[in-house]
């Protein structure tokens, strides 16, 4: 079957160079800080790690690498952040970044709290106008050690809306070094790997650029799940999309918004990859409701596909 020119390109050569970094923050705009501060803290139970110019700092523990930043002003997308464990991993995107052409600077070491040794940290801009920073290992005190029935694990992957799929996916695996596991036949969306995760970092067509579809924070396993799923309507939170569960990841879902308006997943069980055992060709899905939500195929307003959305 022929493929449509929007599908995401195969990877090439520097697909997969980095193969232990994790999602690590993301920072936000938003009309009402303390509104979307008090959520944060009463919902996720994130506490306020510092104050920032025009914003505060979140996290998970006091001494823990930050979440969360939230600046006041208009809905929107600041930056987002990854954790790079992978050896020599900056100084190799470095290089990659520069025989790109692509310009970066160093990262304010305030950025990089509680480092575990000396940090190091890059920043540059994605092919969107976003600003993205690349880290090496921290501290993550307060994650994976919680009651994970009332907080989440750890932070899990961030989505980015944007107006060419393709662009960005060529730049996370051909500059940067991630590799695709999932994409639409349609080229409209795109799920990427950077760890055995099935994606820390996922791409859909929004038709805007340096936008933010979703982030989502990892729960432990179904049991998890369900408790959150009960806790959410204690907590007067609405649902807006699930339960469920995708088919690329196969990771079970469910969907709520902050104050803000910034959707949040909340995600178990989702799909590893082992790259250094085994060989992967990246998968193509059909562009319907049953391909991103198995369970009968239900989407919320804003989530469309080309194939049979529900009238």
């Amino acid at each position: 079957m022929d493929t449509p020119e929007r599908l995401a390109q195969e990877e090439k050569g520097t697909a997969g160079f980095l193969s232990d970094t994790a999602v690590s923050h993301i920072g936000l705009t938003v009309p009402d800080i303390d509104a979307t501060e008090k959520f944060y803290l009463r919902v996720l139970g994130l506490v306020r790690q510092t104050e920032l110019p025009n914003g505060v700092r979140l996290g998970w523990g006091p001494h823990g690498h930050h979440v969360v930043d939230l600046f006041q002003g208009p809905k929107g997308l600041a930056y987002y952040g990854f954790e790079v464990r992978d050896e020599n991993g900056i100084a190799g995107l470095r290089g990659r970044l520069f025989e790109a052409g692509v310009e970066f600077a160093d990262m304010n070491p305030e950025d990089i709290t509680a480092p575990a040794g000396m940090p190091e940290g890059i920043t540059f801009t994605d092919p969107d106008g976003t600003r993205v920073h690349f880290h090496s290992q921290v501290q993550r005190q307060g994650e994976t050690t919680s009651d994970s029935g009332r907080r989440p694990v750890k932070f899990q992957h961030t989505t980015l809306g944007t107006s060419d799929v393709a662009r960005m996916v060529d730049f996370y695996t051909t500059i940067v070094g991630f590799r695709i596991s999932d994409q639409l036949r349609d080229g409209n969306f795109c799920w990427l790997r950077s760890d055995k995760d099935h994606h820390t970092l996922a791409v859909v067509f929004t038709g805007k650029g340096g936008d933010l579809d979703h982030y989502s924070y990892d729960l432990a396993e179904w049991e998890d799940f369900k408790a959150w799923c009960d806790r959410l309507t204690v907590l007067n939170v609405d649902v807006a999309w699930g339960p469920g569960r995708h088919g690329p990841g196969n990771n079970l879902f469910v969907f709520f918004n902050d104050p803000a308006g910034n959707h949040i997943e909340l995600s178990a069980e989702m799909e590893k990859f082992y790259d250094d055992r085994v060989n992967y060709l990246p998968r193509v899905w059909n562009p319907i409701p049953n391909s991103v939500n198995l369970w009968g195929g239900q989407l919320p307003r804003w989530r469309k596909v080309s194939e049979g959305n529900p009238v």
